[in-house]
C-alpha cells in the first residue's frame, strides 16, 4: 500500500509499504544530491507553470515537516544500506477531482442549445412573416378607413341632393297645384258667365248683345263681339291649362328628380355600411394579427430566454470539462514528476549498490530489502525507449528486427527495453537470471494466486495460451512495464483483461 503526502496521482514525497510484511520504507530523491536537487527544480518548475493547479492539493504539512527526518533514510537507501522500518502515518485522503460532466451530458447539452437556438430561429422568422403580414393588415384599414370616409363624402353628398331634390318637388307640387287651383276659378267663372248669359239674359252676355242691335250691320257687330269675348275667355282658358300642364310636367321631373336622388341617397347609405363593416372587419383582422404577433413575440422572448439558460448550462458543463481537463493534466503532470523523482532516486540507489557491489554478478538475496532491489533497478530505466528485443542484466540494448511495429517504431536502431529485456536487467540485481521469453520467465518462480500478489511479483498476461506481455507489481494497483513500440518504460495501472490466474514470485 503506498501512503502519499500529495495525492495517489502526484505522489512527490510518499511512503511505500510492503505487501504482507506491515512495514514501510520512506522513498523520495536524495535532497543532498544532484539528482534530488534537479527534481526538486523540475517538480516547482511543473507545478508552478501548469494550468489549474490551484486545484491540485498541497503537500502534506507533516510530510514537509519529517523531510529531515527521512533524508538520513534517503541516504542509507542511497548507499545501499538496510533502511530502518517504521510504521506507515496516517494517509491524507485522496485529492477530490472537480466536477466532470460526461460526454452524454455534453452532448444532450449541445443538442439543447442547437434545438432551442433552432426554435428562437424558426420564431423569429415567423415573426418576421407576422410583422409582414400586419404592416399589410394596417395599409388595408387604412385603406377601409378612407373608403368608409369616401363613402360617408358620398352619402352626405347623395342625402343632400335628395333633400334639395325633394325640396324641389315639393315647390313644384305646390306650383302645380295653385296653377289647378286657378284653372279651376277661371273655368268656373266662364262658366258661370256662359251660364249667366243664357239664363239671365245679361245685355252684357252675347245674345243680350244680339237682341240689342238695331240693324243687321249692328248684329254682325254685336255677333262678332259676342265670339271675339269667347274666344277670348277660351284662349285663357286654354292658357291656363297649358300652364296647368307644364307645371305637372315640372312638378313630374321634380318627382322623378327626387327618386332619383332618394334611390342615390339609398346606395350611398349602403356603400357607407358596407365600408363601415369593411373596416370594422379590417381593423379586426389587424387586431387578431397584432394578438397573433404577440403570442409569438412572447413565445420567442420565452424561447430565446430557454436558450440563454441551456447556453449558460452549457458553458458551465464545458467549463467544469475545461477546469476537469486542467486538474487531470495537473495531476498527469504530478504524476509524472514523482514518476521522475522515483525514477532518479532509483537510479541513485542503483547506482549506490552497484558501485558497493564487489562482484559483477550480485548474490541472490531474498526478502525486502531484495524486492526493492529489482523495483530500484527497473525504477531507475522509468522514461527509457522501449525496443523490441531490446535491454538484458546489464541494461538498455538495441532491438532487433520483427518484420512489423517495432521496425515501424525503427527498434533495430534504438537502445532500449522489451517487456522481458526489462524483467531480466531488474531480477539480475539480485543475482536472478531469468530467460529472454516471457513465457518462460513467467514460469521461472514460485506460481501464486493472482488476488494474493504483492510488491515485486511479475504479473503476466496471456491469449489463447501464449504469454504476450510480462510486468513488475509495484503495489497499490500498479505496475512497472515496457508496453509497445513507439512507448517507453514507465508506471501503468494493472490491466485486468488477459491477465493470468497465477503470478510469478521470486523473492
Amino acid at each position: 500500500m503506498r501512503v502519499c503526502a500529495r495525492s495517489r496521482a502526484g505522489v512527490i514525497f510518499g511512503f511505500e509499504r510492503r505487501e504482507g510484511t506491515g512495514v514501510t520504507r520512506r522513498v523520495r530523491p536524495a535532497l543532498g544530491t544532484p539528482a534530488g536537487f534537479a527534481v526538486l527544480g523540475l517538480l516547482t518548475a511543473v507545478v508552478a507553470s501548469t494550468p489549474g493547479v490551484g486545484a491540485v492539493p498541497a503537500v502534506d504539512q507533516a510530510a514537509v515537516d519529517q523531510a529531515a527526518v527521512d533524508q538520513a533514510a534517503v541516504d542509507q537507501a542511497a548507499a545501499g544500506q538496510v533502511v530502518p522500518e517504521r510504521t506507515v502515518p496516517g494517509q491524507p485522503p485522496p485529492p477530490v477531482p472537480p466536477p466532470n460532466p460526461d460526454d452524454e451530458q455534453l452532448e444532450r447539452s449541445r443538442d439543447d442549445v442547437a434545438a432551442r437556438a433552432a426554435e428562437v430561429g424558426r420564431l423569429t422568422a415567423r415573426l418576421s412573416e407576422l410583422a409582414e403580414e400586419a404592416d399589410e393588415l394596417q395599409i388595408q384599414v387604412a385603406s377601409q378607413r378612407e373608403s368608409a370616409n369616401q363613402a360617408r363624402d358620398t352619402s352626405d353628398q347623395a342625402g343632400a341632393a335628395a333633400a334639395a331634390a325633394a325640396d324641389r318637388a315639393l315647390e313644384a307640387r305646390r306650383k302645380t297645384e295653385e296653377a289647378g287651383a286657378a284653372i279651376d276659378a277661371a273655368r268656373t267663372r266662364l262658366d258661370e258667365f256662359v251660364a249667366g248669359i243664357y239664363s239671365h239674359g245679361l245685355d252684357l252676355g252675347p245674345l243680350g248683345l244680339l237682341s240689342r242691335a238695331t240693324d243687321p250691320q249692328d248684329l254682325m257687330d254685336r255677333a262678332r263681339l259676342t265670339d271675339a269675348l269667347s274666344q277670348d275667355q277660351a284662349d285663357a282658358l286654354d292658357q291656363l291649362e297649358r300652364a296647368r300642364v307644364t307645371q305637372a310636367n315640372a312638378d313630374s321631373l321634380a318627382r322623378a328628380a327626387q327618386e332619383d336622388a332618394d334611390r342615390r341617397k339609398q346606395a350611398a347609405d349602403e356603400a357607407r355600411t358596407a365600408a363601415d363593416q369593411a373596416l370594422v372587419e379590417a381593423q379586426q383582422a389587424a387586431d387578431e394579427q397584432t394578438t397573433r404577433l404577440n403570442a409569438v413575440n412572447d413565445e420567442q422572448a420565452a424561447v430565446a430566454q430557454q436558450l440563454d439558460t441551456a447556453q449558460n448550462s452549457n458553458a458551465t458543463l464545458r467549463g467544469q470539462r475545461s477546469r476537469f481537463e486542467q486538474w487531470q493534466a495537473a495531476q498527469a503532470a504530478a504524476e509524472r514528476a514523482r514518476e521522475r523523482a522515483e525514477q532518479a532516486a532509483a537510479a541513485a540507489r542503483t547506482r549506490a549498490r552497484e558501485e558497493d557491489s564487489s562482484s559483477a554478478s550480485a548474490p541472490r538475496r531474498g526478502g525486502s530489502n531484495a524486492v526493492e532491489t529489482v523495483i530500484d533497478r527497473a525504477m531507475s530505466q522509468i522514461g527509457v525507449r522501449y525496443s523490441w528485443g531490446g535491454g538484458n542484466s546489464r541494461g538498455p540494448t538495441t532491438g532487433i528486427r520483427d518484420g512489423g511495429a517495432g521496425d515501424a517504431h525503427r527498434d533495430y536502431a534504438i537502445e532500449g527495453f522489451d517487456c522481458s529485456g526489462l524483467m531480466l536487467y531488474a531480477f539480475a540485481g539480485i543475482g536472478i537470471d531469468l530467460p529472454r521469453y516471457s513465457g518462460n520467465q513467467h514460469k521461472a518462480g514460485e506460481q501464486v494466486p493472482v488476488d494474493e500478489m504483492r510488491r515485486g511479483d511479475m504479473l503476466a498476461w496471456a491469449e489463447d495460451g501464449r504469454t504476450y506481455h510480462i510486468a513488475l507489481y509495484l503495489g497499490d494497483g500498479k505496475m512497472l512495464e515496457a508496453p509497445y513500440s513507439g512507448s517507453e518504460v514507465k508506471i501503468s495501472p494493472v490491466r485486468y483483461k488477459n491477465l493470468m490466474d497465477t503470478v510469478t514470485r521470486l523473492t
